[in-house]
């Protein structure tokens, strides 16, 4: 279940939901939305994994050294091997990794729909795709956030909110 960007858009992104063990699952809306928020110039195909807490608590574990439940997890691709884009093949930016339980807490506390917080949550983790990291970046990565946000009709990114409460990112 995938989605792309038409060709007049200067971005262009293919995205693929799934329910982590592989299979494609229908978020249209998600999909959609996160096409028309991210920022024009990416360009790329990802995969967006929704997963149980205990799942995202195993990876968070594994690859950070963290054992508790997180939100979202990004595991950008490596540098893409020559050949690839000398085909011109889209680049692969790699997986994000969403915990629903957690996103759906977090979306009651806010006070907004899960669809919401599964929105800020894909944007985050794409814009680290990208490269963006809000430890080291000064502010760019929350600025850009906060941009895609607004483009997208959602008020306050996970930056934001993180800033004003105690979330973790």
């Amino acid at each position: 279940m995938s989605i792309g960007r038409g060709r007049g858009s200067r971005g262009r992104l293919v995205v693929t939901v799934t329910d982590g063990l592989g299979r494609g699952i229908r978020q249209n809306n998600l999909r959609k939305w996160l096409l028309m928020a991210a920022p024009a110039s990416a360009s790329g195909v990802f995969t967006i994994a929704l997963v149980s807490d205990a799942k995202i608590r195993a990876l968070n574990r594994q690859f950070r050294g963290i054992d508790r439940v997180t939100d979202v997890l990004s595991f950008p691709m490596e540098e893409q091997e020559t050949h690839l884009k000398e085909r011109r093949a889209k680049r692969y930016l790699g997986d994000i990794v969403i915990g629903l339980g957690r996103a759906s807490r977090q979306a009651r506390r806010v006070g907004h729909s899960r669809i919401a917080e599964l929105k800020i949550l894909a944007l985050h983790g794409l814009l680290h795709l990208l490269g963006y990291d809000h430890t080291s970046d000064n502010g760019r990565m929350a600025r850009v956030e906060r941009e895609c946000l607004r483009r997208g009709g959602v008020n306050v990114g996970l930056l934001a909110r993180s800033n004003s409460d105690n979330f973790d990112i």
